[in-house]
């Protein structure tokens, strides 16, 4: 299904509030299929030919993708790191004619949550660096990659929010996935966001 496919990359989604309230927010928009990876490698074990060339299969059928996880430890959870090496690989330095090269120009954006509030995410803040400082491994693998990178949604105390709040962040997601879609429409002449 063309559409825009979220890759959610977090330990256990059912147990999550924030990652499993912005999955469902999401649901509800037309053309979003969203994925599980956790349940899809509960191993964490993603191999290099049968794996990665079926999640391939599943980034080149989207027009465009989504990241979302929860920052952990400044950095993404180890099951996107290592999926990025299995797939992103195969892609790019394995089949780069086939899948890489097909691949280039799909936007993507990145939805995650993050413990914190946002002013510890500053140069003077309690984690020194700020949030674009750490998705910058992504942001060079986007630009590696050659796609297009769209300013991300960002939740912050995520695990700390009332239900109230909860279902505002919810709400918000739904509304950056929308504008996201609508930024990046093969009819929208500014697809190509950096």
């Amino acid at each position: 299904m063309p559409g825009t496919l979220i890759l959610v990359f977090h330990r256990d989604l059912a147990a999550s509030r924030a990652n499993s309230a912005l999955a469902a927010a999401a649901r509800t928009l037309p053309r979003v299929e969203i994925v599980d990876m956790q349940a899809r490698y509960p191993e964490a074990r993603i191999d290099l030919d049968t794996d990665a060339a079926r999640d391939a299969q599943m980034l080149l059928n989207a027009d465009r993708i989504v990241l979302q996880f929860p920052i952990q430890w400044y950095s993404t959870p180890s099951l996107l790191k290592s999926w990025q090496d299995a797939v992103l690989t195969r892609m790019y330095y394995l089949e780069r004619e086939a899948e890489g090269d097909r691949l280039a120009g799909t936007p993507m954006m990145i939805a995650a949550t993050a413990g914190n509030i946002p002013a510890a995410y500053a140069r003077g803040g309690q984690n020194h660096f700020t949030i674009d400082e750490i998705l910058t491994p992504l942001k060079a693998t986007a630009y590696r990659c050659d796609l297009p990178w769209h300013p991300p949604h960002l939740v912050f105390t995520a695990d700390r929010l009332s239900d109230e709040a909860l279902s505002k962040a919810a709400d918000d997601y739904r509304r950056a996935l929308a504008g996201f879609i609508a930024a990046t429409s093969s009819k929208n002449p500014t697809h190509g966001i950096v």
